[in-house]
């Protein structure tokens, strides 16, 4: 294997004050990937944390050369983290995790495989046929899940059954073109990702995903649930004004 060539896999993880439960995620991830017979990296995008999550990881990881570290100066949302590390990977295919690996990082073979033989995006989801929820949300927060798609759905003429799983891959071009083009960094950023996938007209799978609920999410629920509704207006916005160009 030439060891000068680009990975195949790149494996982004934002982190926001993740410092108590990256060093499970993170030993998961190597042990998988290395087993795996492609290079590969692993990009911690650190959102800003106020915590020691940057130290712990280097402290901890140092040694594994397929890890780097981007720092955010400041928190910028899950949006903006996803989107340093899908414009800085330089792998074939990218993906972006959450950093407690609801979605187990095995499924990572499956979204791989579909990617190099059905279609250009491979999106995760806990509502398609086959999917196996382990550990649900609480019932509020899954409702407000389910709307949010519905709405997403109705208001940019999208069909997707589950918009907000944090699991998703992509191939190298196509992710550097989309995510060149974002400009929502809350929770809706995974709306207008797919917005403009469809704007240019490539093939989406939706892979069914095992999926165990984290009691420790970072969702600050009323507010980032308004955010992400009014960010579905703003990206029909952003589109009549052009700024999708």
């Amino acid at each position: 294997m030439n060891e000068t060539s680009n990975p195949v896999v790149s494996l982004i993880i934002p982190a926001y004050n993740e410092e108590k439960r990256i060093g499970k995620s993170l030993e998961q991830i190597f042990r998988f990937c290395n087993a795996q017979g492609y290079r590969y990296e692993v990009l911690v995008v650190d959102d800003g944390s106020s915590d020691d999550t940057v130290a712990f990881i280097r402290r901890r990881f140092g040694d594994e050369k397929q890890l780097r570290i981007v720092q955010q100066p400041v928190r910028g949302g899950k949006g903006a983290a996803v989107q340093q590390g899908m414009l800085q990977g330089q792998g074939e295919y990218l993906f972006f995790s959450d950093a407690d690996l609801s979605v187990p990082i095995a499924m990572l073979s499956t979204f791989l495989s579909e990617l190099r033989n059905n279609c250009d995006i491979a999106i995760g989801s806990r509502r398609a046929p086959g999917a196996i929820i382990e550990i649900h949300q609480p019932f509020f927060r899954e409702l407000m899940g389910r709307i949010f798609t519905s709405l997403s759905n109705l208001v940019l003429g999208l069909r997707h059954s589950d918009a907000t799983c944090g699991f998703k891959g992509f191939r190298r071009e196509i992710a550097t073109e989309l995510f060149a083009r974002q400009r929502l960094h809350n929770w809706s950023f995974d709306s207008e990702i797919l917005y403009l996938a469809a704007l240019k007209g490539y093939r989406v799978s939706e892979i069914p995903v095992t999926w165990r609920n984290d009691k420790a999410t970072k969702v600050r629920l009323w507010k980032d649930v308004i955010a992400s509704f009014l960010g579905l207006l703003s990206i029909r916005k952003n589109h009549l004004l052009g700024k999708y160009r």
